[in-house]
């Protein structure tokens, strides 16, 4: 069953996330951006209230909770309702997929990450953000993760653990780049991406179909 109670219930919150912590999100979005094809027909998979879809000009979303999927439709944003793991989309449709902080909150990841292989062209991408659990900003969130809204809801990952699943499944060429170094109320500047991850607490990861 999607986990849509909080994004239904704290919409507003979720948003003001955003706001508070801007600069971190500005870098995430930088280091997402890094991996999105140009003039490719693109979907994200948990497009929320399309923080990252419109900015990375994609046009398209699924959304399994409501409250998330009108305040989309609102921006003009062509939404879906769906789940991760059960896609309303036919095979081989999509040049690229984009997941952001999405997977946490999948209920079966492997089923999920199936479902965008299959929605896939030949060749085509997969980028998915996640917090890393094993990076500070990870321990972090977990530590937190019972007095938190949105998190409690939440089933961590590390980078590897991740890796590992996008392989079985057999996705191939793996690429990633980290970002958010240090603690979120400290950001006060945008960070520069870099390869790798390990340190930063966000990290994005590149495979193809």
């Amino acid at each position: 069953m999607a986990r849509t109670k909080p994004f239904d219930d704290y919409l507003n919150e979720y948003e003001e996330w955003f706001e508070q912590f801007k600069f971190v999100y500005e870098s995430e979005l930088q280091a997402v951006n890094h991996f999105i094809p140009k003039n490719k027909k693109g979907i994200e998979i948990g497009i929320g209230t399309g923080r990252f879809a419109l900015p990375l000009k994609i046009s398209e979303g699924i959304e399994p909770s409501k409250n998330m999927r009108e305040f989309s439709l609102q921006k003009g944003l062509k939404v879906y309702d769906g789940v991760a793991e059960n896609l309303p989309l036919d095979n081989d449709s999509y040049d690229f997929v984009l997941m952001v902080t999405t997977i946490c909150f999948v209920d079966d990841i492997k089923k999920a990450f199936a479902e965008v292989k299959r929605i896939l062209k030949p060749g085509g991408i997969f980028i998915i953000g996640l917090v890393d659990k094993n990076s500070p900003l990870g321990k972090t969130y977990e530590k937190l993760k019972d007095s938190n809204k949105f998190y409690r809801y939440a089933t961590f990952y590390s980078v590897e653990e991740v890796r590992i699943l996008l392989e079985k499944t057999g996705f191939v060429n793996v690429e990633f780049v980290q970002t958010v170094f240090g603690e979120l109320s400290e950001i006060k500047s945008v960070q520069h991406y870099k390869t790798g991850h390990g340190e930063g607490g966000f990290v994005v990861i590149r495979v193809e179909k």
